[in-house]
């Protein structure tokens, strides 16, 4: 049987309504994206009006709460005050006006939006990278008896890197890190090797900060910015009895100095080593390589200490580092020879003994200290080992041996020593310069082994392979590791200093008074003993016998 073709006019009106229903769904959605563009259009334009009627709303809310909370018998003073309150604007010139203002930005600032930031989701790379640091940790922070790890491998990283920062070159910044509770954090060595992991880990060439919370269970990795080199010698604010070393981290020191570098001013955080009868760290010893930066240490310190005290400068490698000094106001001697290195150390332990018996003599007899005591004395000694093998080889004294009573009872005189000797010669130090030298400084590249022997402790940051000059760690006593930066404090001989740090230590020299070689300084020169008075002939009286 053959099939009949549907009737034209069915066929047409089915299609003309497919076509119109396709065409009322297209304007529909049309009509609706245009109605959502004119609310958000409208809601731009009224924000600021949404923004303070929510304002107004919550204050309002406050106000009823804050009346809802008053005693009754306090209501009517507090009444009494808001009308004097709004009479006392009324009546102000101008008060309308200001008063609306400001009820108007209080509640533009209590009607923002408080809600917080949707997190940003971080850079694939940059998961990629704490998941390997991730799964780089679990062999040490893992035990085959816990029964629920933190670190497993393909375990949730973010559990135990709850907090990351990154620079914008995509390194680690700042970590936190948790542990378990089993890892033994007070063994120095399973720390130096976290430490040693995260270092290789999170970027080389940098330095980084480890804060270890053994009551939390938390390491705080911390990238370092590097101290400013720039900074060259300059007169600091500090007190008599201070001196600046050189300058570390904002986050280990409170004090700040203000410093001038050309034509800015800024602040920054110092070390300050205290001298004097109340210091506890009197002598220092800084330790370094050549080109180290242990004779600018030196150069600074005597700049400072010239201000108000004298210096005596022995000088061990023979180089002529010092020589800007020589003959200057406030330097008794600069010494690079042995018989004067000598000379000038047996006069220190002289003038050690004198002030000494003088200020005890002055407290017997209950009386100020004498003025001629009081005067700071600093005895700066660059490699003595120098000494120690010449006299050695001379069959003279170790100038090393002389040191022992200025080291030893130097605070109570007012003298005080500074020692910087290089490592190949730290051997040769006397037992007395390790022993009374409890201010510590470690210049140069050094590794963990060898700060730990000199500062007595290790530092909480990574040592770096390439360091400039005048960079490296220092201790006060036992306190806390520091990181440090010398000031630039260059010899002005030199030629190859810059024309502006050769200035600056130039206007911190004093006036040069007549040198020492063409007239020694009274208290270096042994005084002549005085001559003896002529016998007096006395005859013998013979005695008689009754």
């Amino acid at each position: 049987m053959a099939r009949r073709p549907l009737p034209r006019i069915l066929s047409t009106g089915s299609a003309q309504f497919a076509r119109s229903r396709e065409l009322a769904r297209t304007q529909f959605a049309r009509s609706r994206e245009l109605a959502r563009t004119a609310g958000d259009s409208a809601s731009d334009v009224l924000h600021p009006l949404i923004t303070i009627t929510r304002g107004l709303r919550r204050l309002a809310a406050a106000g009823r709460r804050r009346w809802a909370e008053t005693p009754k018998d306090r209501r009517g003073p507090l009444l009494f005050l808001v009308a004097s309150v709004i009479l006392v604007v009324a009546l102000v010139p101008y008060g309308p006006l200001l008063a609306v203002i400001t009820v108007m930005a209080a509640a533009a600032w209590q009607g923002r939006d408080r809600r917080p930031a949707a997190p940003e989701e971080p850079d694939p790379s940059r998961t990629e990278r704490l998941k390997a640091l991730y799964e780089a940790l679990v062999p040490y922070f893992s035990a085959p008896e816990d029964p629920e790890p933190l670190y497993s491998h393909g375990g949730d990283w973010e559990k135990a890197l709850p907090e990351y920062e990154f620079d914008g070159t995509g390194r680690v910044a700042r970590l936190l890190i948790r542990y378990p509770a089993y890892f033994t954090d007070g063994e120095a060595q399973a720390r130096t090797r976290i430490e040693h992991l995260l270092t290789s880990k999170a970027g080389r060439g940098r330095e980084y900060h480890f804060d270890w919370d053994e009551e939390g269970n938390e390491l705080t990795v911390s990238a370092l910015a590097p101290l400013p080199t720039d900074i060259a010698a300059q007169r600091f604010v500090t007190a008599p009895g201070e001196t600046v070393l050189g300058f570390t981290d904002a986050t280990l020191v409170r004090r700040t100095l203000p410093l001038t570098h050309g034509a800015q001013q800024r602040d920054v955080p110092p070390v300050v080593w205290r001298t004097g009868l109340r210091s506890t760290e009197p002598h220092l010893l800084a330790v370094g390589q050549p080109g180290s930066g242990t004779s600018t240490l030196l150069r600074s310190i005597a700049l400072q200490a010239l201000q108000h005290g004298d210096v005596v400068i022995v000088e061990g490698g023979g180089t002529g580092e010092y020589a800007c000094l020589t003959g200057r106001d406030g330097v008794l001697a600069v010494e690079c020879g042995l018989a004067g290195a000598v000379a000038s150390i047996e006069w220190v332990a002289t003038e050690t003994e004198r002030r000494l018996i003088a200020v005890n003599r002055a407290r017997q007899a209950g009386n100020p200290p004498p003025e001629d005591t009081k005067r700071p004395l600093w005895v700066l000694l660059d490699r003595p080992t120098v000494f120690t093998h010449l006299a050695a080889a001379d069959g003279r004294k170790d100038p090393q041996a002389l040191l022992q009573v200025p080291l030893r009872h130097g605070r109570a005189a007012g003298i005080t020593v500074v020692v910087a000797e290089q490592w190949d010669a730290l051997d040769a130090l006397g037992d007395a310069v390790r022993q009374h030298t409890r201010a510590r400084v470690v210049l140069g590249p050094a590794t963990a082994e060898q700060l730990e022997s000199v500062l007595g402790a290790a530092p909480h940051t990574t040592p770096v392979a390439e360091t400039p000059p005048g960079r490296g760690y220092a201790r006060l006593g036992t306190g806390r590791v520091h990181r440090l930066q010398v000031p630039a404090t260059p010899d002005p001989y030199d030629d190859a200093t810059s024309e502006a740090h050769r200035q600056a230590v130039l206007d911190l020299l004093p006036e040069r008074t007549t040198p020492m070689e063409a007239e020694p300084s009274p208290l270096l020169t042994k005084a002549e003993p005085e001559a003896e008075p002529e016998p007096v002939p006395v005859e013998a009286v013979v005695a008689e016998t009754s």
